[in-house]
C-alpha cells in the first residue's frame, strides 16, 4: 500500500510548455491511492484542458474564485482548499508564479490556496536555461525552500527552446517517488515494529463446540492498519476472524485458542518497540478437551475449566523497551477496574471499552475509548469510527513516547 492511500492532495498547474505531463502526474497520484484536486492558472489552461484533468482526477477542476460557467456562482473557498490537503504539489511551477509565492502576491485561486495552505508545499520548477539560472530565480527557490516548502528540482535535458541544460520539470514518476520518500520519512513510526493482537479465541470442548466471545476483531485490524500507515512494521496476530487486511507491512499470523496466541506473542515480541493487546482472549478454557463429539443426553453436563495464560500479565513481567498497551471492557466500576489492570500488568497505557456506552464494544463500527496511562492520567474521547479510534491510540502513543 502506498504512502498516498487515503491521502489528500492538491495539484497547482501553472501555465508553461511542462503543463502537459500533469495528465500523466494525476493519473500515477490517482493509481497510488490519492484523492486528487487540481487548481490552475489562468494560462495553463491554455497547454492543458481541465477536461482532461478532471476525467482522469475524478474532481471538478477550480482556476477561479467563482467559475464563470457555473450559473449558481459557486465560491471556491480557498481557505477550506487549503485546510483539506495533506499536501500540495504546484508543477509546472513557472517561474512567474515562483516569484508570487516569494512576495505574497495574490492575484488567483492557486496562489490564494497555497497562501492558506496548511500542509507541506512541494514545488517542481520548469523554465528554460537563463530563466532558471537567473539570480532572482535562484534567490526565489531559497526563500521558498525557508519558508518551509520543499523544492524538486528540474533536470537537465533539451528544452522547449532548443537550449539544453537545467530546468526541465522533473518527470512524473520522479516527482511521485520524491514524495513518497519525502513523506515516508516523516511518518512518526517509521523504523518502529508494532505487535497487535485482535479477535477472539476459541477454546475448544469437542470437535465441534468451543468457548469464545463476541469480539470480531475489527478494533485490532483498524490499529494494525493505522499503524502501518504511519510507518510501522506491523505483526498482527489474529484469533477466529472474518477480517482481512493487505498491506505490505503487515505480517497477519492467524492462531485460535490462547494457547496458540501466547507461543505466538512470545515469539515475537522481543523485536516489537510497541505492542498493542487488542485480543478478547478467553478467560477460560475446558480442562480436557473430548476427542469425540459430546452426545446430547438428559443429565446436566458438566464441563471443569482452568485459566488460560494471562498474555498480558506475561509481558508486563518481562518488558523492556516495549511501550505496553492492553484493553480493558468493563460494565460497572471502569475507571478503577482498568487502573487496577493498569497497575498489576504493569502497562504504559490502557485502552477502556465500557459496555454501558452505546456503540462501543462487540460488532460495532464505532468504538468510545478512555485512556488512562502509568501515571494514571485519563483521556477521553468521544464516540467515533474504529478506523479513528485506532488513530487516536496510535497517536498518543506516539505523543508518549516523545515525552
Amino acid at each position: 500500500m502506498s504512502v498516498f492511500q487515503d491521502k489528500k492532495i492538491l495539484l497547482g498547474v501553472c501555465g508553461g510548455i511542462a503543463a502537459y505531463k500533469t495528465a500523466s502526474l494525476v493519473r500515477l497520484l490517482v493509481k497510488a491511492g490519492a484523492t486528487v484536486k487540481v487548481i490552475m492558472t489562468p494560462s495553463a489552461k491554455d497547454f492543458v484542458t481541465p477536461l482532461t484533468l478532471a476525467t482522469l482526477s475524478k474532481n471538478p477542476v477550480l482556476s477561479g474564485f467563482t467559475e464563470q460557467d457555473d450559473p449558481s456562482g459557486v465560491w471556491n473557498n480557498h481557505v477550506d482548499l487549503g485546510l483539506w490537503a495533506d499536501a500540495m504539489v504546484i508543477a509546472p511551477a513557472t517561474a512567474n508564479t515562483l516569484s508570487k509565492m516569494t512576495d505574497g502576491a495574490c492575484d488567483n485561486l492557486l496562489l490564494a490556496v497555497y497562501l492558506s495552505a496548511k500542509c507541506p508545499v512541494y514545488f517542481a520548477p520548469a523554465m528554460d536555461l537563463d530563466m532558471y539560472q537567473h539570480p532572482a530565480t535562484q534567490s526565489a527557490f531559497d526563500k521558498l525552500q525557508s519558508y518551509g516548502n520543499i523544492m524538486i528540482p528540474a533536470t537537465s535535458g533539451e528544452l522547449a527552446s532548443g537550449l539544453v541544460g537545467q530546468g526541465r520539470m522533473a518527470e512524473p514518476e520522479d516527482i511521485v517517488a520524491f514524495i513518497e520518500k519525502d513523506l515516508t520519512a516523516q511518518l512518526p513510526l517509521r523504523n518502529k515494529t508494532v505487535l497487535i493482537t485482535a479477535g477472539p479465541t476459541y477454546e475448544a470442548i469437542d470437535p465441534v463446540r468451543f468457548i469464545g466471545n463476541h469480539s470480531t476483531g475489527k478494533m485490532g485490524f483498524e490499529i494494525a492498519k493505522a499503524a502501518a500507515n504511519l510507518g510501522a512494521e506491523v505483526i498482527l496476530i489474529s484469533g477466529p476472524s472474518q477480517q482481512t487486511v493487505s498491506h505490505p507491512k503487515i505480517i497477519l499470523i492467524r492462531v485460535t485458542g490462547a494457547d496458540q496466541m501466547y507461543d505466538a506473542v512470545h515469539q515475537h515480541y522481543s523485536k516489537a518497540d510497541i505492542a498493542i493487546l487488542s485480543a478478547a482472549v478467553s478467560d477460560y478454557k475446558p480442562k480436557t478437551v473430548i476427542s469425540q463429539k459430546i452426545k446430547k443426553k438428559d443429565q446436566n453436563l458438566q464441563i471443569e475449566l482452568v485459566p488460560t495464560p494471562d498474555i498480558l500479565a506475561s509481558l508486563g513481567k518481562i518488558k523492556k523497551q516495549q511501550f505496553l498497551v492492553g484493553f480493558a471492557l468493563e460494565t460497572n466500576d471502569e475507571i478503577e477496574n482498568a487502573k487496577g489492570k493498569l497497575t498489576r500488568k504493569n502497562l504504559d497505557l490502557i485502552v477502556l471499552n465500557s459496555l454501558n456506552d452505546a456503540g462501543a464494544g462487540f460488532g460495532t463500527p464505532t468504538n468510545k475509548i478512555t485512556l488512562i496511562d502509568k501515571s494514571l492520567e485519563i483521556t477521553s474521547f468521544d464516540l467515533k469510527s474504529k478506523t479513528a479510534v485506532a488513530y487516536d491510540i496510535l497517536n498518543h502513543v506516539i505523543l508518549k513516547l516523545q515525552t
